[in-house]
């Protein structure tokens, strides 16, 4: 049974984001392995604080996410 963890920076998506991601992840496992798949299929959303994550040696802020250009999302 697959476990897939997704982290996110907090207050970055919305609970209808993290929703379809959660939905969206688990059809593609069932895309892969087989609909015998989707009920088995764990997907954990963990959000870290913003400012506890780091890109390129820099910290990232959900405001910093929130700004960046809408084709760099």
């Amino acid at each position: 049974m697959p476990v897939i963890e997704v982290k996110l920076i907090d207050e970055v998506f919305s609970p209808a984001q993290k929703k379809e991601t959660i939905t969206r992840i688990t059809d593609a496992i069932a895309a892969i392995g087989g609909e015998n798949m989707r009920p088995v299929t764990f997907v954990i959303v963990q959000e870290v604080p913003s400012g506890n994550w780091g890109v390129g040696g820099k910290v990232m802020t959900a405001d910093a996410v929130k700004a960046l250009p809408a084709s760099a999302k």
